[in-house]
């Protein structure tokens, strides 16, 4: 049995932790040193911090942000937002990340997600899938970029198989028709993704109830579970959401 993993989400936009829904409402959510150490602290697998301003911004990661929690925590630190080149990813590693997450940039040049595996290891590369439902695609699910504002006529389930073929070593697929919402992961999405690929496949975007997670993991199939606002908004601790895992008889780091 496969130990799932749960990774809250630092969503950073002017050196703040915020969330929205549907990639738009934002609202503030903290701090993100004090985020991230408390997520340690409360049994966090590993942390992911994305700029959600960057690509639509035009600016790179910022890298004082990435630094300033890596220094407080020890878990992995997955970060992405503006990342476009394999120097990209050296300076966002070298300032502590321990993975980097692309998107736009992957899907617009794939043959960056095959530079940085061959450069950086295939374990530090995530490609990030933010989708949403189009029937005009085989799949029923459209790959989005920048930061969810633009389609991209590609079926987002074939995208995550070229990443796997190109050298990929997770896939972070969002749906952008529950994120924020609270309404539970897109099920049919995850695990049109996880059925696809045979990498790890982190589940995001709608998380509410607890429920939501059990369900990422059995109906999705997902290895890893990423939530912000429950976690952030302080709904559930990642220990609550541990022990009710477990108590379903999910295989959990206690």
């Amino acid at each position: 049995m496969k130990t799932i993993r749960i990774m809250p989400c630092l969503d950073m936009k002017n050196g703040r932790v915020v969330k929205g829904v549907h990639f738009v409402d934002i609202r503030d959510a903290g701090d993100p040193v004090e985020n991230a150490a408390y997520y340690e602290k409360e049994g966090a697998d590993e942390l992911a911090m994305l700029d959600i301003a960057a690509t639509v911004e035009n600016h790179k990661t910022r890298l004082e942000w990435v630094k300033a929690v890596s220094n407080v925590i020890t878990i992995p630190l997955t970060v992405g937002g503006g990342i476009n080149a394999a120097e990209d990813i050296e300076l966002v590693l070298k300032a502590g990340a321990t993975k980097v997450s692309m998107n736009s940039a992957a899907a617009k040049n794939p043959v960056l997600v095959r530079e940085a595996s061959e450069r950086f290891g295939k374990d530090t590369v995530v490609i990030a899938i933010d989708a949403r439902r189009n029937p005009v695609v085989p799949s029923g699910f459209e790959l989005v970029v920048a930061g969810g504002t633009t389609p991209v006529g590609k079926d987002a389930v074939e995208w995550a198989k070229q990443c796997q073929d190109l050298g990929a070593g997770t896939i972070l697929p969002t749906s952008m028709d529950g994120d924020g919402t609270l309404k539970g992961y897109d099920l049919e999405f995850t695990k049109a993704i996880s059925d696809a690929v045979t990498l790890p496949v982190i589940a995001s975007g709608g998380a509410g109830t607890l429920e939501h997670f059990y369900d990422g993991v059995v109906k999705g199939g997902a290895d890893v579970l990423l939530a912000a606002s429950v976690f952030h908004f302080r709904t559930f601790t990642v220990r609550q959401v541990k022990e009710y895992l477990k108590g379903r008889g999910i295989a959990v780091n206690l």
